[in-house]
């Protein structure tokens, strides 16, 4: 009668305790980065002036490009931790291009979500 009453016991904690947060740590996920990571170095060697191939060269192809033209390149990073608050940082930097291919303008805003 006791060896029924501590396996009833025992499966009602396993049961309780299964949908507990400190289980969850145990599963491994990992932190997801999408799209471009641009280090504050390598954005401060854009300057306008210069060439689509020079851009791409210095930061690498961009992540989207204007839909109804090429004269529009956007960089865009996203980093989501796997565990803890859920913390999604974008990170934005857009390059507009004259008809010659000619960085015009340069607008970085970082936005913190």
């Amino acid at each position: 009668m006791r060896c029924k009453t501590l396996t009833v016991i025992a499966a009602m904690v396993v049961m309780l305790t299964a949908g507990c947060s400190t289980l969850e740590r145990l599963v491994y996920r990992p932190d997801i980065n999408q799209g471009n990571y641009l280090a504050p170095a390598d954005v401060a060697k854009i300057h306008t002036g210069m060439t689509k191939q020079q851009v791409a060269y210095t930061l690498g192809t961009p992540m989207m490009q204007d839909p109804f033209g090429s004269d529009t390149w956007f960089y865009v990073f996203r980093q989501q931790p796997g565990h803890g608050a859920v913390k999604q940082q974008t990170l934005t930097l857009t390059l507009t291009f004259s008809q010659d291919g000619i960085l015009t303008n340069v607008k970085n805003q970082p936005t913190l979500n």
